[in-house]
């Protein structure tokens, strides 16, 4: 069955919109298709205009006490909430995992942060693990006999290791009628971005990249899929340099353009 749209007789279910940095500042196209997606899902979808960045560059780089203030900012926008969805696992996992150590030493934040973090989701698990939708068919606009997209997907590392989301994504792309899922060989491989990790360590970065492209390449796929913009943008890099065919996709830009009216 497809999903149960929300109609104007029921409570609709109230969220959050946490953007991202690097969907704020290099893909605000994911972000306009978050909001679509969600909205057609019945989602009354609000966001809050102060946020700023998680604190998770400066975190994973060391820079404790410049990701302190951050977090806090982050706590502070959105500790009323019900619900915060955002279009990375990397973010979501930093605020829902990686806040218990960020904000070890203070009792009355880190209380907060278990809080506010078990509120925190990646895109596919909200569609999934809190609308409990799993079929997107009834909504899509196309049908099996459309012209079918082969798509390959890539597990973005935080979203596997960190928060488990291994089959919310693929549930979603497969319900889809006209996009057919071909897995590549080792997908949950890391495309070795990393944040910093791609500039300081740039060979092992390119060779970690280079198998991902390979990958991509073996299964013929006219678009990669991930849930996380840092991983499309390693990614469609290396391939365009490479010219590669394929095209990088967010996971919320493939299910806009397929629920999409008309």
């Amino acid at each position: 069955a497809g999903p149960r749209l929300l109609t104007d007789g029921d409570r609709k279910i109230q969220a959050s919109l946490f953007v991202t940095c690097v969907a704020d500042q290099f893909y605000p196209e994911v972000g306009e298709a978050t909001v679509r997606v969600l909205r057609r899902l019945g989602v009354d979808l609000d966001f809050p205009s102060g946020q700023t960045c998680c604190g998770q560059p400066a975190f994973n780089s060391g820079f404790w006490r410049d990701a302190k203030p951050l977090a806090k900012r982050f706590l502070k926008q959105f500790r009323d909430k019900p619900y915060i969805v955002t279009p990375s696992g990397s973010c979501a996992a930093m605020v829902r995992v990686f806040y218990s150590e960020l904000l070890h030493d203070d009792p009355v934040l880190l209380s907060e942060a278990r809080t506010v973090g078990s509120k925190v989701y990646e895109l596919s698990e909200f569609i999934v693990d809190v609308l409990g939708v799993t079929d997107l068919s009834s909504i899509s606009n196309g049908t099996a006999a459309s012209t079918v997209r082969k798509i390959t997907y890539h597990e973005a590392c935080h979203l596997r290791r960190e928060l488990g989301a291994i089959t919310q994504p693929r549930m979603l792309i497969r319900s889809l009628p006209t996009v057919e899922l071909v897995e590549m060989e080792q997908a949950e491989g890391c495309c070795g971005f990393g944040g910093t990790f791609s500039v300081k360590y740039a060979d092992i970065s390119a060779a970690m990249l280079q198998d991902k492209i390979d990958h991509v390449r073996q299964t013929g796929a006219d678009a990669v899929v991930a849930c996380d913009s840092s991983c499309l943008m390693q990614i469609s890099g290396g391939m365009e340099k490479q010219e590669v065919a394929a095209q990088s996709l967010h996971l919320a830009q493939l299910l806009d353009e397929a629920t999409a009216p008309g």
